[in-house]
């Protein structure tokens, strides 16, 4: 009867180890299930992306901050009033730019993606490694009003991370305390 548990117990310990190895096959980072896309508030000032996407203007045009750092940015309304001091000056959202701009303010464009405050992202890094920015954004030359159709969670992040083998490592994002 003795001579039976060993044998039990190897079975035991080789099926924990088959647990162990199908662990690491299943992600291990689950998100929250989001609703996608997600539409958020109306922006301050109508702006095409499809439309602008077709001029030519590229992202890193009007969103210079992100190949510089963690964040892309918006332009300034001095950059937009490059063009917009002739072309459709007078559509009322281009009025209201003036108004913002004479003012000496910006608009207060409503996000449409967010990360969490312990959550700390780079664009630059993104950027400067040849990552495109519909792999977080999607396809945002194609819409004239941008809602948030790609997931911004952890699991979005570490299955990308992975599939480029970069490091999955916690600090690379999360500031992790003394």
């Amino acid at each position: 009867m003795h001579a039976k548990r060993p044998a039990r117990l190897f079975l035991l310990v080789l099926s924990g180890f088959a647990v162990l190895g199908l662990a690491q096959v299943v992600p291990q980072y689950k998100g929250k299930k989001e609703n996608l896309p997600r539409v958020v508030a109306p922006q301050p000032i109508p702006f095409s992306h499809k439309l602008h996407s077709r001029l030519g203007l590229t992202c890193g045009g009007c969103h210079a901050g992100a190949s510089k750092g963690a964040r892309a940015g918006f332009p300034a309304t001095a950059v937009c009033l490059t063009c917009h001091n002739t072309v459709r000056k007078n559509d009322p959202g281009i009025q209201a730019l003036k108004v913002l701009h004479r003012q000496g303010k910006e608009p207060e464009w409503v996000r449409v993606y967010q990360l969490p405050d312990f959550v700390f992202f780079s664009h630059a890094s993104h950027v400067n490694v040849q990552q495109p920015c519909s792999a977080c954004h999607g396809a945002v030359e194609t819409h004239e009003v941008l809602n948030q159709e790609v997931s911004a969670n952890m699991e979005m992040c570490m299955n990308c991370h992975k599939a480029s083998s970069v490091s999955t490592d916690c600090h690379l994002c999360h500031e992790l305390g003394e």
